[in-house]
């Protein structure tokens, strides 16, 4: 069993990338094999509305034409028996590569057909991870749960199902004196970072074990 984790984040040591980690660690202790892509370590473009895609009897009908360093990470989403995203939210959405990897991913598949909704060859356990350093009440006041929402249900609609993690107030910096950041109390993150994310690293661990169960 495959178990592909994208990492939209740009830091590869922190709470993303930490999150993605624990979750391939759960797939892996039940022998699942795992790989972690960081999507900054690539030269990429998003969707560039060629529509080869959706040709008829097209060479390229259900899959991405667009050559670039994505190509092959594509392949390796066709081949997966699960996926695990994971991306930091910047103003209000994932990070531009994390949006232009989901345009990239999912529209090959997306088929304009009441009799079918979607070319994946199948359907596997899909996740994503999203990270924000807002508290949950202040998120919810923004909204963002209606982005979690509507990736989660495009997700669903191209791969079968698919969940989510939120993880709330993260620690942003490991120095906060370093910052203009006056509106946070570091000493709080610190704490809530030290005792509540560790708690949420299980929560990645758990979801990668249960992704194994699900084929």
């Amino acid at each position: 069993m495959k178990i592909l984790a994208i990492n939209g984040s740009p830091r590869k040591e922190w709470n993303t990338a930490t999150l993605l980690e624990k979750a391939l660690e759960g797939a892996a202790s039940k022998g699942a094999e795992t790989e972690l892509i960081n999507l900054y370590d690539l030269d990429f473009k998003g969707c560039t509305s060629c529509f080869s895609c959706k040709i008829k009897n097209g060479k390229s009908y259900g899959k991405c034409a667009y050559k670039d360093e994505l190509t092959p990470i594509l392949n390796k989403v066709a081949d997966a028996d699960a996926i695990i995203l994971g991306s930091p939210i910047y103003l209000g959405y994932v990070t531009g590569e994390m949006k232009s990897f989901l345009e990239r991913m999912i529209y090959p598949y997306l088929v304009y057909d009441p009799e079918r909704s979607s070319l994946f060859k199948g359907k596997i356990p899909t996740g994503f991870i999203y990270t924000l350093g807002a508290p949950e009440s202040r998120v919810k006041e923004m909204g963002y749960d209606s982005q979690f929402k509507m990736i989660e249900m495009l997700l669903t609609r191209m791969f079968g199902s698919s969940e989510s993690l939120v993880v709330y107030d993260t620690l942003q910096f490991d120095d906060y004196s370093k910052y203009v950041s006056s509106s946070m109390d570091p000493v709080a993150k610190a704490k809530r970072h030290s005792e509540v994310f560790p708690l949420e690293c299980q929560k990645a661990f758990d979801m990668g074990v249960r992704f194994t169960k699900a084929k």
